[in-house]
């Protein structure tokens, strides 16, 4: 293993599932997020739910068998200067919640690099982005300022493209996973920054979980890509289903949004 990082992961819904990646390979995890979440997580921990290659069912990954600690807090009891990096795992319009901007502001001013697995990419990552206009992009986002601040050389973005969902009927702590792909992140500017993915790529891949006298390879990597471009890649399918969805008076199924439309 490499260094031990301290990680922050700002959303315990869809963050969990990175986060609890991040714990079995050895590293330290808090989740900002609400209240009743902290006390339950903070009380008994994240359970992920991780369907196997070649396997029926799923695997029952709990953050209190970990190496690494799954922790909890809210957006005002975290300092961002505690962390080696931010991982920002809510959806957008979150972000311009009072308390959540602001918390937001403190991860800008602390300059330590963030990593972004929303669905919506970040306006300071769009900004690396060569011969794009960023101003022209403001009106797609809830509230553009709270990016303001950000250096665009410490933001990256990771493809969302593993899907997972909380089940309806379980404890707020639990998240299951659908689809068991890949994160897939671009590289920072700096090297210094890169190397940090870079290790907890490898971290990620050589674990292997315990499962009685045997040992398991678990699906969802990270995987570190020179391109701006390859954590894009979901975009074509969000485009042609996902926010197509949102119609004037009600929403449609994804099927319905791209078949109307072939």
């Amino acid at each position: 293993m490499n260094k031990k990082y301290e990680i922050l992961i700002l959303g315990a819904s869809y963050g969990s599932l990175l986060g609890i990646k991040l714990a079995l390979a050895g590293h330290n995890v808090k989740l900002v997020c609400l209240p009743n979440e902290v006390e339950l997580i903070n009380k008994e921990g994240v359970i992920v739910r991780l369907p196997i290659k070649g396997e029926k069912g799923v695997e029952e990954l709990r953050s209190s068998n970990a190496e690494g600690n799954i922790t909890a807090a809210g957006p005002s009891d975290v300092n961002p200067n505690d962390f080696d990096l931010i991982c920002l795992a809510m959806q957008e319009p979150q972000y311009g919640v009072a308390d959540v901007a602001n918390l937001l502001s403190r991860v800008a001013k602390s300059a330590i690099p963030c990593m972004s697995i929303m669905n919506m990419p970040p306006l300071p990552y769009l900004a690396r982005i060569e011969n794009l206009k960023i101003s022209d992009l403001h009106e797609a986002f809830t509230k553009p300022d709270v990016w303001s601040e950000f250096n665009p050389d410490l933001v990256t973005l990771c493809s969302p493209d593993p899907q997972a969902f909380r089940p309806p009927d379980e404890p707020i702590n639990v998240l299951q996973v659908g689809l068991p792909t890949n994160f897939k992140v671009a590289s920072f500017v700096s090297d210094e920054n890169t190397k940090i993915l870079r290790n907890l790529q490898s971290d990620i891949e050589s674990f292997l979980y315990k499962r009685g006298q045997d040992t398991i390879e678990l699906p969802v990597k990270l995987k570190v890509h020179d391109s701006l471009f390859v954590p894009l890649a979901k975009w074509s399918m969000l485009l042609a289903g996902n926010y197509r969805c949102v119609q004037e008076n009600e929403a449609r199924s994804i099927k319905e949004a791209v078949h109307s439309d072939i």
